[in-house]
């Protein structure tokens, strides 16, 4: 008993308890001040003249509240310290309407409620921080279709399993890096599509008896769709889900870049160098530039991937319907995940922008390795009519042979290959010295593969042509995007400004 005496001393007996306020509503406040007053203002208003439209709230009642929703000051809430006196954002805005507007502010309420509300204010700011974040993977990835254009004919070596595979180019490579990408601006699309719908007009979870219109708010607030089912609408969070799993993703696909980029950076590979701007010296070694912001981008892009796993894991096991797991303390895991995404996207578009190419000791590391052998089995199968399996068992002999003979790729003799062969098939080798030459040629093996999707200089001007091309349509869609939400929001305000003039006249 002593102990519950205590508590309560400490506590207090009230609502809200102090630890109740320090732990949980006292940060949930700072946030909602953060990012929640502009969308829940703006679903004030959008109500507010569906009301009216609808002719369930008095002409002149209307314009007191539109008076009302001009005078809060937005500035003076983002200032304001959690009390208690209220028990959050809303019920405070709610209680500086009914001061200035008196009872007729309480209609605004009608066939409305904090579910509705609050998911309707959720999916405004997740579609704000969705399309920032689009954006911002639209540059980088126009950052990488220009050096891309600028390798074209970089020749470098492809890798497997971590070990030199074949001779492709460095743009050849890009072109894999931008498609992965774009499919993950495009997961970020669909998530917006699906998160840009409407849950207004749910109210608490069975829709309401009044005569609203559901369409006309959607409509105000610039939702593409409404979620029909009002049980749906209050309950279903996957557009936050959908959202975390894009981005998660996302910050995977990108970090597997992002850690090539590290390797290459070093002495030992050497095939790039990050400007100044973006590198370190160390406090001890002067020979040193570390490529931190390529580091930073790796790290940023794991805690993504943990903020979004986090949001995943929130929304797990929780029941289907209208509850705290999934609101104000899971949703700024869900926005700091797309904040960071956004930083990483912006900051490697300049990296790579600025990027400098060891193009000539990429050419010399390709011309050197056995990587090109590959084109000497498929000539032996056009010279020799071998199949295969017979020409791939030559050109291993070959290899082993040639390393043994601490030979490079290039200085591979005819010799050699005839003996090789001579071994396998008992047979003389047909292949010229200089079809061997053509074959030992990276140019050549880079430069005979069109296929669509290949590394020739001439398929790879055909593949960054096409996605110039889409990535432009994507950029136009997002400035689309973003232009009919503002011109929604825009002509909501002048028209509660309008209603306010006449409230005020009153």
């Amino acid at each position: 008993m002593r102990d519950r005496e205590h508590i309560f001393k400490e506590e207090g007996e009230l609502f809200p308890g102090k630890t109740y306020v320090e732990a949980v509503l006292a940060p949930a406040f700072d946030q909602a001040k953060r990012e929640l007053l502009p969308p829940m203002m703006a679903i004030h208003k959008a109500h507010l003249i569906m009301l009216k439209e609808q002719e369930l709230v008095a002409d002149a009642d209307v314009n007191l509240i539109a008076a009302a929703l001009q005078k809060i000051d937005l500035d003076d809430l983002r200032k304001a310290e959690y009390t208690g006196r209220f028990e959050d954002l809303f019920f405070q805005v709610e209680h500086e309407l009914l001061e200035i507007a008196g009872d007729a502010a309480g209609n605004l309420h009608i066939a409305r409620s904090r579910n509705d509300m609050g998911i309707a204010v959720y999916r405004m700011v997740l579609r704000d921080k969705l399309l920032k974040t689009i954006v911002a993977g639209l540059s980088l990835q126009i950052s990488l279709i220009h050096t891309a254009e600028e390798n074209r004919e970089t020749l470098m070596i492809g890798y497997t399993h971590t070990q030199q595979a074949q001779p492709t180019t460095l743009a050849h490579y890009l072109v894999a890096v931008i498609d992965v990408l774009d499919r993950d601006i495009k997961r970020l699309q669909v998530a917006y599509a699906n998160n840009n719908r409407s849950p207004m007009g749910a109210a608490a979870l069975t829709t309401t008896g009044f005569n609203i219109s559901r369409d006309r708010v959607r409509e105000l607030l610039a939702f593409d769709e409404l979620v029909e089912n009002s049980y749906d609408a209050v309950a279903g969070v996957d557009y936050a889900g959908e959202t975390a799993a894009a981005v998660q993703l996302a910050a995977i696909n990108l970090g597997r870049f992002v850690q090539e980029l590290l390797l290459w950076c070093t002495q030992e590979f050497d095939a790039i160098r990050v400007a100044n701007p973006y590198v370190q010296v160390s406090s001890i070694m002067p020979q040193k530039r570390n490529p931190v912001s390529v580091e930073h981008a790796r790290s940023l892009l794991s805690s993504i991937v943990g903020n979004a796993q986090t949001v995943l894991t929130m929304i797990h096991n929780t029941p289907f319907g209208d509850i705290v797991d999934t609101e104000d303390d899971m949703q700024p895991y869900l926005w700091k995940s797309l904040e960071t995404l956004d930083q990483v996207y912006r900051l490697l578009a300049v990296v790579i922008g600025t990027l400098e190419v060891n193009k000539e000791k990429l050419r010399r590391r390709t011309e050197a390795s056995f990587a090109v052998v590959t084109e000497l089995a498929d000539t032996l199968v056009r010279s020799e009519g071998y199949s295969f399996r017979t020409a791939h068992h030559v050109v291993g002999i070959v290899v082993s042979t040639a390393q043994t003979q601490a030979l490079a790729a290039s200085e591979i003799s005819l010799g050699l290959v005839a003996e090789a062969a001579k071994a396998v098939s008992g047979k003389e080798l047909l292949l010229q010295e200089n079809e061997l030459r053509r074959a030992l040629d990276p140019e050549q093996f880079v430069r005979i593969r069109t296929h669509q999707g290949g590394p020739s200089p001439e398929e790879i001007a055909r593949a960054l042509h096409v996605r110039g091309a889409r990535h432009a349509k994507q950029v136009r869609w997002t400035e689309l995007v973003g232009e009919a939400v503002q011109g929604k929001l825009a002509a909501l305000d002048a028209y509660i400004q309008q209603r306010s003039q006449n409230g005020n006249e009153q």
